[in-house]
């Protein structure tokens, strides 16, 4: 089962496999786009809502990967319903790719080359320059934002 992302309905992306997706998707389309969605939707698309669990469990891996502060909650919702429904996720956001990745959730590229490779990420305090494993609102020395940085190791 193919799990569509926004990207699909504005590339025109076509499957021939059952199909799924969460209503904020919907939210997200415009004009004829979000025809291309009505469409699907009649022809016998899925609307999931996933549950609230698997949400937490997404949010944890993202946190993880160092991608949640990249996910929308739309996104957060696809991927909640790919792991629910043993889907193939289909999205050109490297973000969600990624998350994906760590949960062995397939994932179909639409219009860009998907990822090569998992990555977990750095975070660097824009102020002192101190690294951290972990995402935090505020770096904890000198309250100074966190930017996302490819761990030097990698």
């Amino acid at each position: 089962m193919y799990v569509l992302d926004t990207s699909v309905f504005i590339h025109d992306f076509h499957v021939t496999e059952p199909t799924v997706t969460v209503p904020e998707v919907r939210d997200e389309l415009e004009d004829e786009n979000a025809y291309r969605f009505d469409a699907l939707e009649g022809s016998g698309m899925r609307i999931h809502i996933p549950d609230p669990e698997t949400i937490d469990r997404i949010r944890r891996a993202a946190r993880e990967g160092g991608d949640h502060g990249e996910l929308s909650e739309t996104d957060v919702r696809l991927l909640a319903t790919a792991f629910e429904l043993d889907g193939t996720i289909v999205t050109d956001d490297y973000a969600m790719q990624n998350v994906a990745s760590i949960l062995d959730i397939e994932v179909e590229a639409i219009a860009q080359d998907g990822i090569d490779e998992t990555r977990h990420w750095n975070f660097q305090c824009q102020g002192c320059g101190r690294e951290f494993e972990e995402d935090h609102e505020r770096c904890p020395i000198c309250g100074t934002g966190l930017s996302r940085k490819r761990p030097t190791n990698a």
